[in-house]
């Protein structure tokens, strides 16, 4: 590791990092009282999270195909109120089962 490269880069990963803390801190002094900005920043850890993890569910597997089998499998049953446990297991059964399935094609 060459320390001239490591030391800018987690200067410019802190000043970012104290920048998205502290900007919000000091321009919304007052309580946001409008209803649409407070959903839609209620929203917003569930949308990065979502945005980082589903690439990889999709690319998990080797291939495609089992890997939607488990994501509708774990959509179905998350719309229908399922604990997280249930969704992960069904999701994991489904994809085994699907790889099982194309093993035998």
């Amino acid at each position: 590791m060459k320390w001239s490269v490591f030391l800018p880069y987690l200067a410019v990963t802190a000043g970012v990092t104290y920048l998205i803390r502290m900007l919000p801190m000091t321009l919304f002094r007052k309580e946001i009282k409008s209803r649409f900005i407070r959903s839609f920043l209620t929203y917003i850890p569930y949308t990065v999270l979502g945005a980082m993890t589903f690439p990889d569910v999709l690319y998990s597997t080797g291939d495609m195909r089992t890997a939607i089998c488990g994501v509708a499998v774990a959509v179905i049953l998350a719309w229908r109120g399922r604990s997280l446990l249930t969704v992960a297991l069904a999701a994991c059964c489904a994809v085994a089962l699907a790889q099982g399935a194309l093993l035998l094609f």
